[in-house]
C-alpha cells in the first residue's frame, strides 16, 4: 500500500442513548442491570486522493420519532472537520437500519455503496414482519430505492475493495446484508465494525445484541471481524461510548464529540 493509499478516520458522534441497560444490550439479558448507554456515529475517511463518508444517520424527527438525545447533525459534525457534505462523492452505507441510513440529502453528489444482500433485505418478504422490519424505515428505504433509479448506487456482493486501501466486507448478523468497512490506516488496517459489534463487549465476549437477523452469523462475523486487522484493537464498534474515551479528539474542544481513530488508542 503506497503513502497515497492511507486514510485518516474519524468517528463524528451525533446521538445518544442513556436509557439503555445491560439487560437490553445483550440477547438473553445479563446478571447487572445497570446503565449502557449507546452513542451513535458516522465516520469520516480522509485520504490525499478521496475521501468517504460511512454511514449517514439520522435527524432531529427520528431522534424525537425514536426516543434519542439528538446532538448535532452529521452533517455539522462533518463541517467542523472542514468538510462540506454536499462534495461527498461516496457515502457508504453498512446497513439499512433508521440510524445508519437517514439523512436523505445531506449527500447530494454522492454515490452510495450497499450490498446487494441488504437491499434485498430491506425490500423483500422479510419486511412482513414486525420484528425484523422495527430497525428499518419506510422512508429510507423509499430514499434508497431513488437513487437506484438515479443511478447513484454501486452494490456489492460480498467482499470488495471500493478504492485502495479502502473494501467492504459483507458479514449479515445484526442486519442481512450488513457490510463493514476496511481502511488502511498509519498504523495499519483497521475496522469500520459498525453494528457487527455494538459494543467491544459483544465481540470480546462472545455475546449478542438483541436486534439480529442471524445470531449465528454475527457470532461467525466476529471471526470475520479478527480476519481483517493485524491486532484486535483495530477493531472499532458500532455504538461504544468507550471509542470516545480510547481515542483522542479531533482536535483541542472537540472531546465527547469527534475522535481520531487511527491515532494510537489509550488503553489503560
Amino acid at each position: 500500500m503506497s503513502a497515497t493509499d492511507i486514510y485518516e478516520v474519524y468517528a463524528i458522534r451525533y446521538a445518544h442513548n442513556a436509557a439503555a441497560r445491560t439487560v437490553t444490550n445483550f440477547v438473553g439479558g445479563d446478571s447487572h442491570d445497570v446503565p449502557m448507554p449507546l452513542d451513535y456515529f458516522v465516520w469520516l475517511l480522509k485520504g490525499p486522493r478521496r475521501t468517504f463518508v460511512i454511514d449517514t444517520g439520522f435527524d432531529q424527527e427520528m431522534a424525537n420519532k425514536r426516543k434519542r438525545e439528538f446532538l448535532r447533525s452529521p452533517g455539522e459534525g462533518l463541517k467542523i472537520l472542514g468538510i462540506d457534505p454536499s462534495s461527498i462523492e461516496d457515502v457508504i452505507i453498512t446497513h439499512m437500519h433508521y440510524d445508519h441510513a437517514g439523512n436523505h440529502d445531506l449527500f447530494p453528489k454522492a454515490k452510495f455503496h450497499l450490498q446487494d444482500t441488504e437491499m434485498s433485505y430491506c425490500t423483500g418478504r422479510c419486511m412482513c414482519h414486525h420484528g425484523l422490519r422495527h430497525p428499518f424505515e419506510v422512508d429510507d428505504v423509499l430514499a434508497m430505492v431513488r437513487k437506484i433509479f438515479d443511478e447513484r448506487v454501486h452494490f456489492h456482493d460480498g467482499a470488495k475493495e471500493i478504492s485502495p486501501g479502502i473494501s467492504v466486507h459483507l458479514v449479515g448478523g445484526h442486519s442481512k446484508g450488513l457490510q463493514v468497512v476496511r481502511v488502511w490506516t498509519r498504523r495499519g488496517w483497521l475496522v469500520i465494525a459498525s453494528d457487527a459489534s455494538h459494543f467491544y463487549a459483544h465481540m470480546e465476549q462472545g455475546r449478542v445484541f438483541p436486534v439480529t437477523y442471524s445470531i449465528g452469523d454475527t457470532l461467525e462475523g466476529y471471526n470475520t471481524l479478527r480476519s481483517l486487522v493485524d491486532d484486535p484493537i483495530n477493531i472499532i464498534p458500532g455504538h461504544d461510548p468507550i471509542v470516545l474515551t480510547r481515542y483522542p479528539a479531533a482536535a483541542p474542544g472537540l472531546e465527547g464529540i469527534i475522535v481520531r481513530l487511527d491515532a494510537d488508542p489509550k488503553l489503560s
